[in-house]
Formats: structure tokens, C-alpha cells, sequence
């Protein structure tokens, strides 16, 4: 058993044996195989065993006994996904357990998207004695990467016996079954020869930072969907904002790779790429070329859209070399107002000319439709209008942050195909926008990142500036894992510059705001996965999606404790809390 021991039996204990297949029996000459919990051995070489992906992760890792038990090299082969800083963790874990007890581990992941939200981000890595001394390259579009390295057993040996209190544990530890492996042979028998052989010196771990990460992790996964799903490019509705630019540049960041790769030779990513756009003899001379034939983006306008959104977007795609198109939908969603109007009689108008919230938010949420409608009509037909052939998968563009809150329209263009950004916060975009900025040298970054955020859905004022921004109709940030009575009291002790009222009022406006719109993640497009605290509810968030949403229990528990505050905290500002 490569890990922990199969249920019901105890560690250290082979009491199974398994019929091997008449293929293997064929091969081997041999039947049956015992199963279960044992140390691979032979006289005068090293000891090793494997363990499972999830082991080392939990509190009682069986390497710990493997190591006591004599074990000279543990093997992972792991399936770890891909996370923002999880890297960090993985080389902590196994540089720690080696450090204590000595010993070489070398672990494997895989690699890519396995037609699902996460990404299997490779960087295999050897540690021995505390040490890294080999790591792979944590993100690649190559399926197969080989890591090797060359390392002397007898510095095992030194460092354990160096440690008296690792020698009385050993000795204490309950000894694990032996399968004797006589024809097995991993260390050189010539002495000399092997004097003549280099071993890998310690490294330092090769880290991206987030901004990388998030350049680098989404990008390689939209690249396996593309080639995987048969289809012959993306489509997105730019809006100018940060979150399209964000997946605008995410696209990009996959040409990058994708013509990195090719320059490097990798015919595996050549062929699919000429697969892809069904042109055997491509050759691509830069990114922009890859982008020019992979990537579509449409800046879909209205009355209430504003000059500069139409002139970012249309920047935004020159620069990184899509194929752009903008358009009006204001014929389309007349049309569907007038349906209304003639068989209702009733007119609606938007708040800025007199009618009520409920009117508002209707107009707002038809013109979102209506741009979701024709995203998938331009995604299907607009190769063939091109005298091209095949489809194209449509991006959604609606972040972490958004979606925790609800500030979306349920099936506007937040619905689509996929959404690389949707497992990403905020401020970890405008991180990475900053970033694309400075790598990439695409200019109109530094305007679209200055720029209010704004979906554009009101009237413009009167003198043509925008009279909505989605920080003044959001007015919400996140602290994960509480709820409104501990994250109440949380951001009590993190904002003392405001009074207790002004925190409560933020945790429910917050908390009602979640209850209402929680039934939108139900229907999200599938997103990349970056963070734990991922709200994909169809494997991180199974969290319920009805819910009360006046919380009378709650509520009146943080009224409590607001009462209870109000006569000893000192005169405090009352300051709106925008963060």
C-alpha cells in the first residue's frame, strides 16, 4: 500500500493478497502479490516506500514512522491542484519532515487541466535532510517533464545518527513488515566509480510571486480546455472594466506561453496549435499572432455606455493583437421593453428619470441579458462570417468578489463556457494588471487600472460622465469563514477607528446581501480555482443557497453586543467604511 493502510487494517500489517491480472502474470511469472502496509528491502541498499498525495498534509503523515522504521526515500506521487502561495506549503511540508528526520523524499504531481476547475501545476521536487536539492517548473504547457537528481544515501545515515533522540525514537518506533526485493539495485556498486560521480547541491526553492501565478496558472488551464474541447478559439465581451481586461490578459498570458513553447520546439504544442486553427502550415511569429487567431472580444455598448470604456477596449484589443468587434444593443433591448410595455401597459423608467428601484434594476438587468444572448451568437457564427470554420467557447469575466456578493445578473455575461477569473479577488486582479503592465508593456493597462469600475447599466449624467460606480453600489469586502456575529466582532478589533454601530451596519448590509443573491452561484460558469476560499458551491462551497435573510438571530446578537459597546467605547469617527 503506497500510503496509510487500507480500512481496517493496521499500519505495518500485510494481511491481503492480490490477484495480479494474467497480463502482469504473463510478464512476471508471477500470480499474486501481498497488499498492505511493508518496507521494499534488500541487504546493503536503501529502504523506500511510497506515500499517497494527501498523507503529508495530514496531522499524523505515515513517513513519520516510515523514517523511524529505517525507510532511506519516500516517494509521492501526488495529484495536488493548484492554489495561489500553495507552493510554498508543499516545499515547507517536505523540507520540514526531512529536516526532522532525515531522509530523501521525492515527490511528483501532476500536470494540467484533467476536464475540470483545477489545475494540476506540476514542480516536482527532491528534498533530502531538510535540503532541497532538485524542483521542476511549476507551470508548462509540455504534459511531461523529467526531474532528476544525484544524491549520496550515506548522508542519511550521518544525519540520523548525529540526533541521539531520533536514534531512542527509532528504536521504540513498531517495526513495519519487510518484503525482501533481491534483483532491486539503486546505488552503484563500484565504490570508485561512484567517488567519480557529482551529487546535486542544495537549492533555494523557486517561487512565483501571486502575480505570476495568476498569469501563469489560469493560462495554462485555458490552454488544456481549448485544445481538449475541439473548439477553435475564445469569446469575450470587453467592456474596457477590470475584470474583462483581466481576462483579456490572461488570453494573452496563454499566447505567451503558447509561442514560448514553440520557440523552445515543442512540436506537441505546435500541432495542436495548427489543430486548433485549422491551419496545418501556422507558424506564429510573435503572441499577438497566436491572439489574432485564438481570441474575439466585442465591446457591446449602449445609450448609457461612456466614450472612454468603447476607446480601452478597443486599445486593450489592438495591443494584444485580438480580433475586435463593437456594437450597439440598444434595437435589441428597446425590443424586448416594448414586449413588456404591450402587454403590461406599464412603462419603466430608471431611477435617474423617476422610477423606482424595482423599475431600475429591471432595465439594468435586460441590457446584462441581452449582451449573454448575443455573446453566443457572435461565439458560433462569427468564424463563418469570416469564411472560417468552427465555434468559439465564450469567457465570463465576473470575479471572486463579485460573486461572494451577488453583484451580478443571473445569466448575463458572468454565464458562459468558463471564467478564468472568477476563483480571483479584487485586489489580487489589480495586482495582476499592475503586473501585466510592467511584463507585458501594454499601455492602456495603466488608464483601465486608474479608471472607476462601472458596469455602465444607468444613465449617464447630464454632462456624459458615469453616474454609477460598482464601488459606491458594492460598498462590501470579504473576511472568510465567519459568520455576521463573528465577523462582527472580528472587524471590531481590525477597524477601531470606527464606532460599533457603523461595523454592525456593514456586517448586515453585507449578510443580506449574500442571503439574497446566494441562489446566483447555483448557476456559475465553471471557474478556475485559485483560492480556498473558493465559492464554487459544486465541490468548495456546498453552503446552503435560501436562507433568512432578515437573520433575526444574528442581527439581534450583534445589536446586543452594540449596546453592550456603546458605553465604554471611546467617541469614535463614524465614517463611512469603504474597504
Amino acid at each position: 500500500n503506497p500510503a496509510g493502510s487500507p480500512v481496517g487494517q493496521n499500519a505495518g500489517e500485510i494481511d491481503k493478497t492480490f490477484q495480479l491480472p494474467d497480463l502482469i502474470e504473463s510478464a512476471i511469472g508471477q500470480s499474486t502479490a501481498p497488499f498492505g502496509d511493508a518496507l521494499c528491502w534488500h541487504f546493503a541498499m536503501p529502504v523506500w516506500v511510497f506515500e499517497t498525495c494527501e498523507e503529508i498534509w495530514t496531522i499524523g503523515s505515515s513517513h513519520i514512522d516510515l523514517f523511524l522504521n529505517g525507510v532511506d526515500i519516500v516517494v509521492n506521487s501526488s495529484g495536488s491542484y493548484h492554489q495561489l502561495r500553495k507552493l510554498n506549503r508543499r516545499v515547507d511540508l517536505i523540507s520540514s519532515c526531512t529536516n526532522k528526520a532525515g531522509g530523501l523524499y521525492l515527490y511528483s504531481n501532476l500536470r494540467g487541466c484533467d476536464g475540470e476547475r483545477v489545475y494540476y501545476d506540476g514542480s516536482a521536487l527532491v528534498a533530502m535532510n531538510g535540503r532541497l536539492v532538485a524542483q521542476s517548473r511549476q507551470f508548462a504547457l509540455e504534459e511531461v517533464e523529467v526531474t532528476s537528481a544525484t544524491v549520496d544515501l550515506e548522508e542519511i545515515r550521518n544525519y540520523r545518527q548525529a540526533n541521539r533522540s531520533h536514534c531512542q525514537q527509532s528504536a521504540e518506533a513498531p517495526a513495519l513488515t519487510r518484503i525482501a526485493v533481491p534483483q532491486w539495485r539503486l546505488c552503484r556498486q563500484d565504490v570508485a566509480a561512484a567517488c567519480q560521480v557529482s551529487t546535486n547541491l542544495p537549492m533555494e526553492p523557486r517561487y512565483h510571486t501571486p502575480e505570476e501565478e495568476i498569469a501563469l496558472g489560469p493560462a495554462c488551464w485555458l490552454w488544456d480546455y481549448l485544445r481538449r474541447s475541439g473548439q477553435s478559439g475564445y469569446f469575450l465581451p470587453l467592456s474596457g472594466g477590470i475584470d474583462s481586461t483581466a481576462t483579456s490578459c490572461l488570453v494573452y498570458s496563454m499566447s505567451v506561453q503558447v509561442f514560448e513553447s514553440v520557440q523552445s520546439g515543442c512540436q506537441e504544442v505546435l500541432q495542436d496549435l495548427r489543430r486548433i486553427v485549422r491551419d496545418p502550415q501556422f507558424l506564429p511569429g510573435s503572441p499577438q499572432d497566436i491572439c489574432s487567431r485564438l481570441f474575439t472580444t466585442c465591446y457591446m455598448g449602449s445609450e448609457n455606455s461612456s466614450s472612454e470604456t468603447r476607446q480601452r477596449a478597443e486599445q486593450l484589443a489592438k495591443e494584444i493583437g485580438a480580433s475586435h468587434l463593437a456594437l450597439r444593443i440598444d434595437a435589441a433591448v428597446s425590443a424586448l421593453v416594448a414586449i413588456f410595455v404591450a402587454c403590461t401597459g406599464l412603462q419603466p423608467k430608471f431611477r435617474a428619470h423617476g422610477g423606482s428601484a424595482q423599475e431600475n434594476l429591471a432595465l439594468q438587468n435586460v441590457q446584462a441579458r441581452v449582451r449573454m444572448v448575443l455573446a453566443y451568437l457572435f461565439a458560433q457564427l462569427v468564424l463563418l462570417a469570416r469564411g472560417l470554420t468552427g465555434n468559439l467557447l465564450v469567457l465570463g469575466s465576473a470575479n471572486l468578489d463579485e460573486g461572494l456578493r451577488g453583484y451580478m445578473t443571473k445569466y448575463d455575461c458572468s454565464s458562459a463556457d468558463v471564467n478564468p477569473i472568477g476563483g480571483i479577488s479584487k485586489s489580487d486582479l489589480r495586482s495582476f494588471i499592475r503586473y501585466s503592465m510592467r511584463r507585458h508593456g501594454i499601455s492602456i493597462l495603466g488608464e483601465i487600472f486608474s479608471a472607476p469600475p462601472t458596469a455602465e447599466l444607468e444613465p449617464l449624467a447630464a454632462n456624459g460622465q458615469l453616474a454609477q460606480t460598482d464601488e459606491v453600489d458594492m460598498d462590501c469586502a470579504k473576511l472568510d469563514k465567519c459568520g455576521p456575529v463573528a465577523m462582527f466582532l472580528r472587524l471590531r478589533r481590525l477597524w477601531p477607528q470606527h464606532s460599533a454601530k457603523v461595523v454592525a451596519d456593514k456586517v448586515k448590509h453585507f449578510f443580506r446581501s449574500y442571503s439574497i443573491n446566494r441562489h446566483k452561484v447555483t448557476v456559475l460558469t465553471p471557474s478556475y480555482h485559485a483560492e480556498a476560499y473558493n465559492i464554487d458551491d459544486n465541490r468548495f462551497d456546498h453552503r446552503q443557497f435560501l436562507y433568512n435573510v432578515n437573520w433575526p438571530w444574528q442581527f439581534q446578537q450583534i445589536d446586543q453586543l452594540v449596546d453592550q459597546m456603546a458605553g465604554c467605547e471611546p467617541v469614535l469617527t463614524t465614517d463611512k467604511v469603504t474597504k
